[in-house]
């Protein structure tokens, strides 16, 4: 199955252990070298309507996923190995 990162942006994401919605697809990352994608990334949640910033991003390895339907992408992973990660960007890596 060909999928576009438009459709995947489309898709929620469902955790089969726990039976969670985790959230919708907001970002992708590619190995560039062998041009693949290595993980899918939820954003965080925002907290009280995104005046106290977000929660961490949950980071999703192309290894956790089981499927993915014309819905939903069904992933299976326990929730303490989710990597999370913040958003931050530094001034000097848009420099470059």
């Amino acid at each position: 199955m060909i999928c576009s990162f438009s459709s995947l942006r489309n898709k929620e994401v469902v955790n089969m252990r726990t039976g969670l919605k985790i959230g919708y697809v907001d970002d992708i990352e590619m190995d560039t070298q062998g041009a693949n994608i290595v993980s899918l990334i939820v954003y965080g949640k925002p907290r009280a309507f995104g005046i106290m910033g977000r929660d961490e991003d949950i980071i999703i390895k192309c290894s956790d996923i089981e499927l993915i339907g014309e819905d939903t992408i069904l992933v299976k992973f326990n929730d303490s190995a989710v990597c999370t990660k913040s958003r931050t960007v530094k001034i000097e890596n848009l420099l470059k």
